[in-house]
């Protein structure tokens, strides 16, 4: 395997960030990881555990049924609700109905417990999180190029993000309006604003996974309803909008995640773009599609993903060797221009006097896919350290 350099590489990513006028940001739940909150694994396994009788059978079974039928991935508690959910719609909700066992009233039960055990074992991780790695970071983006509006995508459930932003008393949009039970609206997040515009220099969320803070809330009068946003959640009253089912059941729960898709969507195609990956596994078919829509069809985007783990990249291998303009990093191993290489540290090459940053010597790996590690990467290479004490001190 050939070998390439990771001083002259971080010095190219230095000039890249320095030129770049419209940075985006796509984060998984490594990027939650990094501040002890539980990936996807650790979730599945600890809902399981709070589960109590007939429900924690019936969700082992199910795990069980779909680990033996797509062997080559882990099972997860997405993949969990995703089929508890398309119990619920061919049942109907109907207590007289049932598929493998389940009926529609206990598959509907059974989505809401796991829904709210997700949300007790996140918000448990939440209090012990310090965010204060977290804060430096939405400074460092509040203070960048205000040419172009800051957008963050990201399939993370939990609260993190908006807490680090509201410590910071920056201000940001997730596509709900509204003061009492926000809404969501939809059409506040199809069309870019004006530079003139008040908000333009919000920072924009969109949560491609739904949030704890989402409840659905039906109409009494009719079947339909409406996705709210609560504020400090404490014990939701509602059903809680996590995780998009695939099946339509029903068009009102699907809304805000197609509109997210459609702003991924269009906002990879909108000209020249660098795009940041973070944490992110690849795991959601629907989401790659629409990543690699981009990087094919928008010769101006270039992204760059940085991987925790040497299994991630070799994992991007496909996708990367048909996109040219997808980097891809890892602890050893890197993929650029569709090529597979190992990583190279070599003193006598470019600047290696910030080398520290993103090059563990000790284990000779580099570590920019840790989340906390690439925040810190941005801040240096930034030129504005100052400003981020002064901004970060006047909170």
């Amino acid at each position: 395997m050939n070998q390439i350099s990771v001083v002259q590489e971080m010095d190219e990513l230095k000039k890249l960030f320095s030129y770049a006028k419209n940075i985006g940001f796509f984060f998984g739940a490594g990027s939650s990881c990094a501040f002890g909150l539980p990936d996807i694994s650790r979730l599945t396994e600890s809902v399981g555990m709070r589960l109590d009788g007939d429900l924690k059978s019936h969700y082992e079974d199910i795990k069980q049924s779909l680990s033996n039928l797509h062997t080559d991935s882990d099972t997860n508690v997405e993949n969990v609700l995703n089929y508890v959910r398309q119990i619920r719609e061919i049942t109907g909700e109907k207590e007289d109905r049932e598929y493998e066992g389940i009926n529609g009233k206990l598959a509907q039960k059974l989505d809401e417990q796991i829904c709210k055990e997700i949300f007790n074992v996140i918000q448990e991780e939440e209090r012990a999180a310090d965010i204060k790695e977290l804060r430096k970071f939405f400074a460092w983006l509040d203070i960048s190029n205000r040419n172009n509006t800051k957008e963050i995508f990201t399939t993370n459930y939990d609260l993190l993000l908006e807490k680090a932003m509201e410590y910071n008393q920056i201000p940001y949009f997730d596509g709900f309006v509204g003061s009492y039970k926000p809404f969501f609206w939809p059409e506040s997040i199809e069309k870019d604003v004006s530079l003139n515009d008040l908000t333009f220099n919000w920072i924009r969320l969109w949560k491609m996974h739904g949030s704890l803070n989402w409840e659905f809330r039906k109409d009494d009068s009719s079947d339909s309803g409406k996705i709210i946003r609560s504020g400090r959640v404490d014990n939701p009253e509602n059903e809680l909008v996590i995780y998009p089912s695939k099946e339509k059941y029903n068009l009102s729960r699907k809304q805000p995640f197609i509109a997210y898709i459609d702003r991924l969507k269009n906002y990879l195609l909108q000209g020249e773009r660098l795009f940041i990956i973070s944490g992110y596994s690849f795991s959601d078919q629907h989401i790659n599609e629409v990543i690699c829509g981009g990087l094919r069809q928008n010769q101006r985007l270039y992204s760059i993903c940085m991987c925790f783990t040497d299994e991630q990249v070799e994992l991007l291998e496909p996708i990367a060797v048909g996109h040219l303009n997808l980097c891809v990093m890892g602890p050893r191993k890197m993929i650029v221009n569709g090529k597979l290489q190992e990583w190279k540290y070599d003193e006598g090459v470019g600047s290696t006097s910030e080398s520290d940053i993103y090059w563990d010597k000790s284990q000779n790996k580099f570590i920019l896919g840790d989340f906390k590690k690439l925040i810190e990467f941005f801040i240096v290479n930034s030129g504005k350290i100052q400003s981020i004490k002064e901004a970060l001190n006047g909170k």
